[in-house]
This record gives C-alpha cells, structure tokens and sequence, in this order.
C-alpha cells in the first residue's frame, strides 16, 4: 500500500503539472496575439523583399515553419481581432485560446461580439466550429443557418497525374486573381472554368514598354496611357523581351520591312524552361506560372543567349535579383566576359549580405548593400559592374561595413574600371 508522504507527494507533482500547463496556455494565448501583430506589421512593410524573398508566404514559412494556408489564416484572425477587442483582450489575457478566436473571428463583428463570446465560454473547438458553420458576419448564434450556407468537406482519391494536375489549375487561378483565394472559392473558380466551355485567346500576360534610347527612361502602356516605371522594370523586361522598330526611325520598305526582334529566340526559350521544368530555379520557390527567363550574366557584360547562361526565375525572384536584395552566381568559378556558363553548372543563390538564400540572413547588412546597391545602381554604373564590385565587397571588408564605408570603397573601384575603360 502507499503510504501518506508518497500519496502526498503524487498529489502536489500533478497539481504542480497542471498548474504549469494553465500558465502555459495562457502565456501561449499572448504569444498567438503577438505573433499576429508582428505578421500584420511585417507584412505591411514588405520585410520578405529586403531579404528577396519571392513572397511575404515563403519568409514566414523559412522563418517559422508555416504553411501558406496557416500564414494567411493567422493573418486572417490579426486582422479581426483588430476590430474586435473584447476577444483580442481575452487572447491576450489567456482567458481565450486561439483556436476559439479563430473560429470566432469568422461571424462575430463589434456588434455581436460579446453574444459570441458568451455562447463559446465553456465550449470545445469542435462545438464551437458546428456553432460558427453556416453563419454569416453579423448573424448571432441563435439565428437558422440559411440554406445553402452549411459548410461541407470534400474528398478524393487520385492518381499522381491528376493530382499535378489539379494543383497546376489551383496555380494558374491564384495567379490570375492576384490574391490569396479561400479552398471554395478556389474550386468554385475551377468549376465555373469547365462548365463555361474553353477561352479563346487566353496567353500569359504580357506588358509594352516605351523605352527612350537617350535617357533609358522606361514608360509602360496601361490602358491607352503610358506611366513611368522604375529601372527595375526594365532591367526585367530586357532580359527576355520582344524589341519593336520604332515606327518614326527609318522607314520601312516592302523589300527591307522592319520586323520586331526577340531577346531570347523562341527555340532557346523552350530548351531553358523545358530544363527547368517551367519553375523558378530558386531553392524552395514553387512559382511555375508566368515565368521569366533571366541573363545571369548580362549582356552588356558579355553574356550570350545560349541556354546555359539563362535561367528561369519567377516574377518576385527575378524583381529581387534586379533589386538587388537577391544575389545569384555560378557554383564553381565566375564567368568572365564573354564566356559562357556551362549549363550543367549549377547556381548559388544568397541574400543581398552573402549569406545563402536558404539561412537566417543579417538585417542591418542586407540593408546595407541593397542600399548600395541601388544607389550605384542611380548614379549610373551598369547593373553588371555594381554586382562584381558588390560582390568583391563581401569578400574584402567587414560584414559590418557602415553604408558610407561601402559605398566609398565601390565607387573608388567602380571610378578606376572607368578610367580604365576610357584609356
């Protein structure tokens, strides 16, 4: 038999257990709310770009794990909660779990919000979840579910080729709706596709750029207008581009007419993203629509268009490379001008401060050179030049270089190639 002490000891070990599990819920529901604050403010200063992420969904995935969907749930919940203060003070007080926010933040608005509350206290998840289905913003807990609002689960057992498939049709539907699309509207989507019958005249898109030869000033056509665009845009355009004869610059002939020139030629287009299987080459992007095909070493800079010195990049990746905050480089050694990259060769992608793309890179020192980066980038040196220099940078100062510190260092290099060039 036990004897009292022992029995004693037992008892205050569990009470001890539960107690620590009490704070730590509560602690847990304060660190939920605070997580969601941070989402909402980081992804409202874009923090993915300055480390050239291809989207704020892949930052918080390499950063903390999360899946897209749980990203833009957790996102979804912050920006109720916002509007709901009586639910963020109870998260925040431990006082309700996330998962009752989350189903809560579905229906309850300011004005229902204290009638939802009450109608969960004391509730599970799951009751809580058959307590929200079916119910709009606004409707209370007692009102009758509207026909047709119930929610239902669909499954299916597929094969490997109708699954790629189907994940290839939920990519391009995302894609076109430029914005984060919910499992039913998604499938709504898809379904309204079929039952509508084939588009004629359906192509990925495609943008005119009116670009002036004197001062490079680059305008897009929008809509009958044109709109100036940065020297981002046009650095991206120009790397796989359709160049048309400037109608008032030579006039055409029928024996000589001016026909538009392609960048890449159509065959080396199909070889390079028939290589990379049409999807971003960049370690863990699974962007594989509306795909841009990118020089790793410019042609100002002496490379070609032969399919080893292409790569297929997706639009936020191949804008972060000409941004500078994405650095990307041949495994081995360097090209130089006017070589070729091997097309077997494999590629180092990293943060603007050298660190590889898939590690924890430094803020104040990918800040630092994307900064430089640009600013070289605006007093006029080729985007290829300020790259080398940049990159002979992180082998030769300090990580910590201050921005002056590494600008000066820059320009000094940059002014000698110059002089060197015009001797």
């Amino acid at each position: 038999m036990l004897n009292a002490a022992h029995c004693g000891k037992a008892e205050a070990s569990w009470q001890k257990t539960h107690q620590a599990l009490e704070t730590h819920a509560k602690t847990r529901a304060r660190l939920d709310f605070e997580e969601g604050a941070l989402l909402l403010a980081a992804r409202q200063l874009n923090v993915h770009r300055h480390f050239g992420y291809g989207s704020f969904t892949e930052y918080v995935e390499r950063l903390l794990g999360y899946a897209p969907r749980v990203t833009h749930d957790k996102l979804r919940v912050a920006e109720a909660l916002q509007r709901l203060p009586e639910t963020a003070r109870g998260l925040q007080q431990g006082t309700v779990t996330y998962s009752h926010a989350r189903e809560l933040t579905r229906v309850a608005t300011p004005e229902t919000e204290e009638t939802w509350l009450k109608a969960a206290s004391g509730r599970t998840v799951r009751e809580v979840e058959k307590l929200v289905s079916g119910r709009l913003p606004g409707a209370l807990p007692a009102s009758p579910v509207e026909p047709g609002q119930q929610r239902h689960v669909l499954r299916f057992d597929v094969s490997a080729e109708t699954l790629a498939s189907f994940r290839d049709a939920i990519a391009l539907l995302q894609r076109e709706a430029g914005e984060h699309l919910d499992d039913d509207a998604l499938l709504l989507l898809l379904a309204r596709h079929v039952l509508g019958g084939p588009v004629e005249g359906r192509a990925s898109y495609q943008v005119a750029l009116d670009v002036c030869e004197g001062c490079q000033r680059a305008r897009q056509l929008a809509d009958g207008e044109l709109i100036d665009v940065s020297p981002t845009v046009m650095a991206m355009a120009g790397c796989d581009a359709q160049r048309i004869p400037d109608a008032h610059v030579g006039a055409a002939t029928d024996d000589s007419p001016e026909r538009a020139t392609q960048e890449v030629p159509p065959a080396v287009r199909r070889a390079v993203l028939r290589r990379d299987r049409h999807r971003c080459r960049v370690p863990g992007c699974t962007h594989a629509r509306f795909v841009d095909i990118h020089h790793v070493m410019g042609q100002a800079n002496g490379g070609d268009r032969d399919a080893g010195n292409l790569i297929t990049l997706c639009g936020a990746h191949h804008r972060a490379i000409h941004e500078g905050t994405l650095l990307v480089m041949e495994n081995e050694q360097r090209v130089t001008a006017g070589q070729t990259a091997n097309a077997e060769r494999g590629l180092v992608f990293s943060h603007a401060d050298g660190t590889p793309y898939c590690s924890a890179p430094s803020v104040a020192s990918s800040l630092v050179h994307t900064r430089a980066f640009q600013a070289l980038r605006g007093l006029g040196f080729g985007e290829a030049d300020v790259r080398r220099v940049l990159a002979q940078a992180l082998r030769d100062l300090q990580p910590d270089a201050a921005q002056e510190q590494l600008l000066r260092w820059c320009l000094e290099r940059l002014t000698e190639r110059t002089c060197q060039k015009a001797s």
